[in-house]
């Protein structure tokens, strides 16, 4: 199935014409969508599904490297090659700095230096993906990492803040992990992790953000979520782990539990790093209870 390309341009002739020469190309053939509007190609692009965009300067009065800024500060990865009729330098450095990976001049484009440049892009936009998913993931368990956890949190804390939104964080940790280690060895502490994080992460919603947060635990943040409804998530969550022993390397099963500690902004909570510290002491606290449950901060205690 072709790769989708759109192309983001107020000139409908420019639309037909880029048509045009995607259809002689040689080596891969495209699908080109097209918006003509700053604020149709902004949506188009964060919604995702494409492989790369054509960028024009000039949008109605509008300016395409502010577009270019605004997706990339929305988390748009999507590589981004820079249309526009100017040949000044200081337009490519400004395209380059904003977030596009290539530049080309509108009367100087044809068949072969536009499939040049895609491939360009394409591969570039790969690697960078790669790269970012190195810098943000855990190689373990493949969750984000405490570093990417952390950004994301601050952000969605400030969002919150805000806009007077409710978000909640759980913090997990895994109920006598050492004694896994202890006994069964680390390769089976790593099959527990691993399969810790794929059933966590196989109950949460599309905006849900789980992190490992360090050894055996981990963190998750729901965003436009109550601490009752934190709670709430916690308690499931805790109640799959209890249902599902995991498979060790020797075959074995392993009966497998978690404690919760759940804190909402702002009613546990002011601020991310406070949030932090409320969500570890009701863990803490779910953990003196018994283990195997999920308490919400400032509560006596709960169970799952």
């Amino acid at each position: 199935m072709p790769r989708r390309i759109l192309l983001i341009d107020d000139d409908r002739l420019q639309y037909r014409l880029t048509q045009g020469q995607f259809g002689q190309f040689r080596a891969e053939k495209f699908e080109l969508d097209y918006a003509a509007t700053y604020e149709e190609g902004l949506a188009r692009l964060l919604a995702g599904g494409h492989a790369a965009c054509l960028l024009d300067y000039q949008l109605g009065g509008r300016d395409g490297l502010e577009l270019i800024r605004e997706a990339v500060a929305r988390g748009c990865r999507t590589p981004i090659i820079f249309l526009t009729a100017e040949t000044s330098e200081n337009v490519d450095t400004a395209a380059m700095n904003a977030g596009a990976l290539d530049y080309l001049v509108k009367g100087e484009l044809n068949p072969a230096a536009l499939e040049r440049s895609l491939r360009y892009a394409l591969k570039l936009g790969d690697t960078l993906d790669r790269l970012h998913r190195l810098a943000t993931h855990d190689d373990l368990t493949g969750l984000l990492n405490r570093r990417e956890f952390d950004r994301l949190l601050t952000a969605e804390a400030e969002r919150a803040q805000r806009f007077a939104r409710p978000l909640a964080l759980v913090m997990f940790d895994l109920d006598h992990f050492k004694n896994v280690n202890d006994v069964h060895g680390h390769l089976a502490g790593d099959a527990v992790l691993r399969e810790a994080a794929a059933c966590l992460g196989a109950e949460l919603r599309v905006v849900d953000r789980l992190a490992r947060f360090g050894g055996e635990e981990f963190a998750l943040l729901l965003v436009e979520t109550t601490p009752s409804a934190g709670l709430e998530a916690a308690q499931r969550l805790v109640a799959a782990m209890r249902q599902k022993p995991v498979l060790l390397p020797d075959g074995s099963a392993l009966a497998l539990t978690v404690s919760a500690g759940v804190a909402g902004l702002p009613a546990q909570a002011p601020d991310a790093a406070r949030l932090v510290l409320a969500a570890d002491e009701a863990l803490y606290a779910a953990k003196r209870a018994g283990r195997d449950r999920a308490v919400l901060a400032g509560s006596s205690g709960g169970g799952a």
